[in-house]
């Protein structure tokens, strides 16, 4: 069972949005772009428990909150989604609403064309539809949730798809994950909560508790002096009610009700030392963490055939755990969507099941999936490349250098630089800005185009270039920068302050760093300017690829030290992204 596309109307933040899912997804794109929303909306046509809230929907959740229309019709909330993989059970249940679905060409089968339905690309879905509205007479909002086929006549509402339909469905939506301190209360919408629903167990306790705690009396003893007092209170309000009214007053724990149980029990596990327990909320990080991590574990493996959404499952938990949480229900679910904000967790996802999101003033989603750069084949998708392109993915912003030579080297002269006048700079990091390392000359302006193309601001810097190809590059980046140098290690020894360079290489001989190949290369106390040049400019093509340049701009000590071409582009990007505001 997968959701295979989700259709939203005028919810919340979206005024329109159509999103395709391949299979497992990772959604990602900008804050308040509406990926919480999507899930949401989801929830609307599929959460069993969503419709328990009263009303279902309120003016919130009407796009800019505009739910009357005096003198014409009242705006609707309109959500559709398309479900494939049906099992037996499920078409067996459904079968007089299911339709068809063209996996090829991603549309519904016509009721005229069942001749299609044979074709191997086509397959049984179940098209759903939840409408909500504002219902001038009662003065209150009204939604549910319906099968959007047989179409019935004018007039005549489809039929409902109930609460026991949604159970048949199993979605679950996991809002709660932002640490493991409510992992395992007894509140609703809990971990624990979820796996007591799916193996259908209701706690037998709630009564027992209960009537244990009307017998337990607080404070009783007179020498605490608190049953003094509640005793005169009582004598009090006998001179104004009749005096065979209530008894003795007694403090108890609690007012006894179901609610407030839940938000007060607290399960305590043992903590190693001797039989203490302590609660669990108070165990250490890597402890609760693994306990979310067997808690989602169990309750994937309890409910195969379910359609998990999850929220940014990296909060609160380290990457190597990110990585299991979705490796473990991406492995027991039919179809797990997620959004997230970590390049660990879009590692765990082929580029086709991750969607990007974008949002524009009018309230209009566009979505895509990502797919490789056509010069990109996959196996060339290495660990590595995985991590930086996953990063550049999550981004707004992105600065594609020719290697990782420039790549570090640009990070530290922006970090140096913000250190030395953190009022004229910025560091990439703060600016929003990755860095995006191409590994060749060749690759800028097709990875220009690619990141362009999917709505990023796309920066580059680059050695000198024959015409033509600069012309690629300009026609494929918004701000492209080209070097005076024809490589970037000239560069770095040409404009970098004679002293820095001098004590960049005095420092690692010093220290007995130097490689040994290149010992004729080491300057004499009275060397020349160029001496010290052609010293550094061997250690960097030496160490080229590892952090030998940006070790460089370590010991720069003044803004002036820092390479001029650096200074400039930095100055430029910061400029691009934070306007000097107009003084006249």
């Amino acid at each position: 069972m997968r959701i295979a596309y989700l259709d939203i109307k005028n919810f919340r933040g979206i005024s329109s949005a159509r999103i395709y899912f391949d299979g497992h997804t990772v959604i990602i794109g900008d804050n308040n772009a509406g990926k919480s929303t999507i899930f949401e909306a989801i929830d609307l046509v599929l959460g069993p428990d969503r419709l328990n809230r009263i009303p279902v929907i309120d003016e919130h959740d009407f796009y800019n909150g505009e739910y009357y229309n005096p003198g014409g019709d009242n705006p609707i909330v309109k959500i559709e989604l398309l479900i494939t993989g049906l099992e037996e059970d499920q078409l067996d249940r459904f079968g007089y609403h299911i339709e068809f679905w063209d996996e090829m060409l991603g549309s519904v089968i016509a009721p005229g064309q069942i001749s299609e339905t044979d074709k191997d690309n086509v397959t049984p879905a179940l098209r759903l539809r939840f409408t909500g509205s504002y219902n001038e007479e009662d003065d209150d909002f009204e939604g549910e949730t319906h099968f959007c086929w047989p179409e019935k006549s004018e007039g005549v509402a489809f039929a409902k798809f109930g609460k026991s339909d949604k159970r048949e469905c199993g979605f679950l939506y996991l809002r709660a994950l932002r640490t493991g301190t409510r992992a395992l209360s007894m509140e609703r919408g809990s971990l624990l909560d979820i796996i007591l629903k799916i193996r259908e167990l209701r706690p037998k306790m709630w009564e027992d508790i209960l009537s244990q705690l009307r017998q337990t009396n607080v404070a009783t003893a007179p020498e605490l002096g608190i049953k003094n007092i509640l005793e005169e209170v009582q004598q009090a309000l006998k001179e104004f009610v009749p005096s065979d009214w209530g008894t003795e007053p007694l403090l108890r724990v609690s007012d006894l009700t179901r609610e407030h149980l839940r938000r007060t029990l607290t399960i305590f596990m043992s903590t190693g030392i001797g039989t203490y327990h302590a609660p669990f909320q108070h165990q250490g990080t890597g402890t609760i963490n693994t306990m979310v991590l067997a808690l989602l574990s169990m309750i994937a493996e309890a409910k195969k055939n379910v359609i998990f959404a999850m929220e940014e499952p990296e909060i609160a938990i380290p990457p190597y755990t990110q990585k299991r949480v979705v490796s473990s229900i991406t492995g027991n679910s039919t179809q797990a969507i997620f959004t997230s904000h970590s390049p660990f967790v879009l590692e765990e996802f082929k580029p086709s099941q991750i969607v990007l999101i974008q949002r524009d003033k009018g309230g209009i989603v566009k979505s895509q999936s990502v797919q490789f750069p056509a010069h990109i084949k996959s196996k060339q998708y290495s660990s590595e490349f995985r991590t930086r392109f996953c990063e550049a993915l999550l981004a707004k912003r992105i600065l594609l250098t020719e290697g990782a030579t420039e790549a570090t080297a640009y990070t530290a002269a922006a970090r140096r630089l913000n250190e030395l006048a953190p009022t004229l700079f910025k560091s990439l990091e703060a600016m929003g800005v990755a860095v995006f390392n191409v590994m060749s000359q060749t690759a800028v302006a097709q990875f220009g185009a690619y990141f362009r193309n999917l709505g990023k601001t796309v920066f580059a810097v680059f050695d000198k270039q024959r015409s033509e190809a600069l012309i690629n590059i300009a026609s494929a980046v918004h701000y492209p920068y080209e070097s005076d140098f024809a490589g970037f290690e000239e560069l770095m020894v040409q404009e970098t302050a004679q002293k820095v360079l001098e004590k960049f290489v005095s420092e690692i001989v010093s220290t007995g760093q130097w490689p040994t190949h290149l010992s004729s290369y080491i300057p004499s106390k009275d060397a020349t300017v160029e001496q010290w040049q052609e010293a550094v400019y061997q250690y960097l093509k030496w160490s080229k690829g590892a952090a030998g340049a940006a070790e460089l701009i370590s010991y720069c000590e003044a803004i002036n030290d820092v390479p001029a071409t650096l200074r400039n582009v930095l100055t430029a990007i910061k400029d691009i992204l934070e306007p000097i505001a107009d003084h006249f």
